[in-house]
């Protein structure tokens, strides 16, 4: 199942987002996940490891039929204050989920996987309730500013203690055991480590480096695509199921 946030973390976590870096974030990442989902109003999403319901606020926005899931009691009641009746909420592991098969027409794992024992499980998972897509934001393993957070939490208390980073490349990796040769398509947002936040609005206007692999954050939607198997059956066996056929329907 991974690490479960405790009060203390769950706090950690909200005061991080409430921060200036964590708004930061917050409004790029947001941004990134529109542009590589591009929902629809009305579409079914499930947000796996919701903690305290950001993204729930920003597809509630939207239009779409929200549901939030974490493991952590703590998240969910945070989350569940801050949108009421907005959406439904469900306690439950990312590695089993609690839904039915082709439940949601989109699914979202946002920095989730980072805490996660078994993330190819949690990918699996995503991908058998999803219809259509499934969007993985993660932090960047070759980001200088996730690196000297994971750093700097040696010696602090930090959620991003607990956390394993991922690259691009180790991310594609996953969805392709999970999922196949599916259509991705990725993203990134650049926020640079504390000694460095003065830059942090001249980077922002550059987008290239939407398209640049060593972002602080890394997004990528992946399509679900599916094949129908089918059993050929030389023409002999054919001619034999369809003469037993006639034969048993026969009123003689």
């Amino acid at each position: 199942m991974g690490h479960i946030f405790d009060v203390k973390l769950a706090r950690l976590y909200e005061a991080w987002q409430k921060s200036p870096e964590g708004i930061l974030f917050d409004r790029l990442s947001s941004k990134l996940i529109v542009r590589l989902l591009r929902p629809k109003k009305g579409e079914r999403v499930l947000d796996i490891g919701c903690g305290t319901g950001n993204h729930l606020l920003l597809f509630n926005r939207l239009g779409l039929d929200v549901t939030g899931l974490d493991a952590s009691p703590y998240m969910l009641d945070i989350a569940k204050s801050r949108l009421g009746n907005k959406a439904s909420f469900k306690i439950g592991s990312a590695e089993d989920l609690p839904f039915e098969d082709n439940e949601f027409d989109v699914t979202t794992l946002i920095i989730t996987l980072e805490f996660l024992d078994n993330p190819l499980a949690a990918l699996s998972e995503a991908g058998r309730v999803t219809k259509n897509k499934v969007f993985i934001g993660v932090l960047n393993g070759l980001s200088l500013g996730c690196v000297s957070k994971k750093i700097y939490s040696l010696f602090s208390n930090s959620i991003f203690r607990e956390t394993h980073l991922f690259t691009l490349w180790g991310l594609k990796g996953y969805v392709k055991k999970a999922y196949g040769n599916v259509p991705m398509e990725w993203g990134s947002i650049q926020i640079m480590p504390f000694f460095l936040k003065k830059y942090n609005k001249q980077i922002e206007r550059l987008s290239l480096l939407e398209s640049y692999p060593f972002g602080t954050f890394l997004g990528l939607s992946s399509t679900m695509t599916y094949t129908l198997k089918t059993e050929n059956l030389i023409i002999t066996k054919k001619l034999k199921k369809r003469a037993e056929s006639l034969i048993s329907s026969s009123p003689f």
